[in-house]
């Protein structure tokens, strides 16, 4: 494959050698403006993905394997399955559909890597578009969510009664813990990262705002966070508060949130338990609040660029964070050795072609 290719080290034009992984980048270093060749990035990496192509993962059934499908198509390579808080025999539900689906990646489709449990260990008062069955977490239930799926993240709310003792075990047992869904203070988010928590769950969303006097989750996130994740459809977060969470946490990334209604015309969608209408560009419940994203992490990329991010940087946002967040040393960047994961985009940032595992999709 020959173009602009963006490597660990810069921008190199030349050709990228690859098989099921790379193989080698040869060319030499170039400013790609200076061409008018197309810019081979590394493939998205989407870890909050709740649905799309009109389904969702709360489903169960072949929907893990629908959605993994829609997100290809727009660059996202690999992706963590993202569940809503609901009864317990729906979750059971989707976490047997998605284990099966970890193991098993059809043709044109992203890599499911694992879970993130965004619910129900999250705060009854901070539900956004989450159905109200929010429950305090157990490690032993934790267990058991693993034993029928990957769990690769969960989201929770620190506050509630038993959470921060929780975080540091989780933790240990290799699963990333975010912040989110959550009433919590400053010193609830101070205190949950120094007890083992490693990021935020849509930053701005769902959680208490900054205020000078009150610095509040925001507040704790700008000040001490080295990952969190950001929706920018450039719905739920203005496009200053992401340029200031970009000063402030190192290594932000991207997510889409993304509901059934992603690639799909307007109209009624199942979130969960919950109907969601896609109109005005956004998914909403029937009183107007936001309830994930119609976004695809190609768009995601575009709004970086367009409020103003380099293209390096944003490919970095939307793939190679992510990936360094989950300890996924051989995904999110083009180099010798790594999986052959990578879009090819136009000089107007539309997908041309999209490899996954170096399999053309």
């Amino acid at each position: 494959m020959k173009g602009n290719i963006l490597t660990p080290n810069g921008w190199i034009h030349g050709e990228l050698r690859h098989g099921a992984f790379v193989e080698g980048v040869d060319g030499h270093e170039v400013d790609p403006s200076a061409n008018g060749d197309d810019y081979i990035l590394p493939g998205f990496i989407d870890v909050h993905v709740h649905g799309g192509a009109g389904r969702d993962m709360m489903e169960g059934g072949d929907a893990p394997h629908v959605i993994a499908a829609l997100h290809a198509k727009h660059g996202t390579t690999a992706l963590l399955a993202t569940t809503m808080t609901a009864p317990i025999e729906d979750i059971d539900r989707a976490l047997g559909a998605i284990g099966a689906a970890c193991k098993s990646r059809g043709k044109g489709e992203a890599r499911i890597l694992g879970v993130h449990l965004e619910g129900p260990y999250i705060n009854s008062g901070k539900l956004g578009a989450q159905p109200p069955y929010a429950r305090e977490a157990t490690l032993d239930e934790v267990n058991r969510f693993n034993d029928a799926a990957p769990m690769r993240l969960i989201t929770v709310a620190p506050e509630i009664d038993g959470h921060m003792e929780l975080l540091r075990a989780i933790a240990d047992a290799g699963i990333r813990v975010q912040i989110g869904h959550t009433s919590g203070s400053y010193e609830d988010g101070v205190r949950a990262l120094e007890h083992g928590a490693h990021g935020f769950t849509h930053l701005f969303n769902a959680m208490p705002g900054l205020h000078h006097r009150e610095p509040g989750m925001v507040g704790a996130a700008l000040a001490h966070a080295e990952y969190a994740e950001i929706i920018p459809d450039l719905l739920h977060v203005h496009p200053g508060a992401i340029r200031t969470a970009l000063r402030c946490i190192p290594k932000l990334f991207c997510v889409t949130d993304s509901t059934a209604a992603a690639g799909m015309p307007d109209g009624e969608y199942m979130l969960g338990r919950q109907v969601v209408h896609k109109c005005m560009g956004g998914v909403r419940l029937a009183d107007g609040t936001l309830a994930g994203s119609t976004l695809t992490m190609d768009q995601a990329l575009r709004n970086l660029v367009k409020i103003g991010l380099p293209l390096a940087e944003a490919s970095r946002r939307v793939s190679t964070n992510a990936a360094d967040y989950l300890g996924e040393t051989r995904r999110g960047r083009l180099a010798p050795g790594c999986h052959a994961d990578f879009v090819v985009l136009d000089r107007d940032l539309n997908i041309k072609a999209v490899y996954i595992e170096g399999e053309l999709q």
